[in-house]
């Protein structure tokens, strides 16, 4: 790997333990102006203060809410989107470059590639081409790489989800974000079959926090880097002991009761 890549991965990755805490927020292109969103200065602030790794944004929010304060703390810029608007929201197209994301000062990108969507062609490419520009300026890449198709049943089939994770790691991705299986077993074959880290997805707003930091805590016990969470963490109503509580789940191999604790959760 160029050093000029290594010491930007450090900047969103534990170099001790090869494990990270993002929070992405590009949820605004497809879903609107979600709680959570609007104050993107607070929104940072207090996950950085919680101990997150890195957030993830689309190129214009990052002068609405990055690094103007506080704690510090990585930043990577997603190059993909699409709405909900349109019926093909599966289908996602390039809406940044890696010379942008250097402009903006970027320690990271992140480009998403739905698998069995009938645009997955173009998807593929733009992630091929992204690598490439990637490795030319030194720039770390995360994959995310969901299965979401007419022929796709269950996009949490273990199955899929590690075809999904190995696509990424073929591609070029440095990080690969894919959904979590379920179990520590079957993700487990999904870790295998990698040489780059694997981190977990949040997916829809779940029903506890016990129920998400149980899926973070399974997901490492399995040999996952860790997480990239988006609406479970900024949306919960305490937001900063949230991060605080997976921060001891994915850097100090706290159990689950002690995480809960933190969060101050029944």
């Amino acid at each position: 790997m160029y050093l000029g890549k290594q010491i930007r991965l450090e900047r969103i990755i534990n170099r001790n333990n090869g494990r990270t805490i993002i929070v992405p927020m590009d949820h605004g292109v497809s879903m609107g102006a979600l709680p959570g969103l609007i104050d993107m200065k607070q929104t940072v602030d207090d996950l950085a203060e919680g101990g997150a790794d890195a957030v993830l944004m689309h190129k214009g929010l990052i002068r609405c809410g990055c690094r103007h304060r506080g704690n510090d703390i990585g930043l990577i810029m997603h190059l993909s989107a699409s709405t909900d608007l349109t019926p093909s929201k599966n289908a996602k197209a390039l809406v940044g470059t890696v010379e942008e994301a250097i402009r903006h000062g970027a320690d990271a990108v992140s480009c998403h590639v739905n698998l069995g969507d009938p645009d997955e062609a173009a998807m593929l490419s733009d992630l091929g081409r992204v690598a490439e520009a990637c490795d030319n300026w030194g720039m770390p890449l995360i994959a995310m790489v969901y299965g979401r198709g007419p022929k796709i049943a269950n996009s949490y089939a273990p199955e899929v989800v590690a075809h999904c994770a190995r696509v990424g790691n073929e591609l070029g991705a440095d990080i690969v974000k894919v959904s979590y299986t379920g179990d520590p077993a079957s993700f487990a074959d999904v870790v295998a079959g990698c040489c780059v880290p694997v981190v977990i997805a949040g997916g829809p707003v779940m029903d506890s926090t016990r129920e998400l930091l149980t899926m973070i805590h399974d997901s490492l016990k399995a040999g996952g880097a860790g997480c990239s969470i988006g609406r479970n963490v900024f949306e919960h109503p305490r937001r900063t002991q949230l991060v605080r509580a997976m921060r001891a789940l994915v850097h100090e191999d706290a159990d689950i009761e002690t995480a809960m604790k933190i969060v101050g959760d029944d």
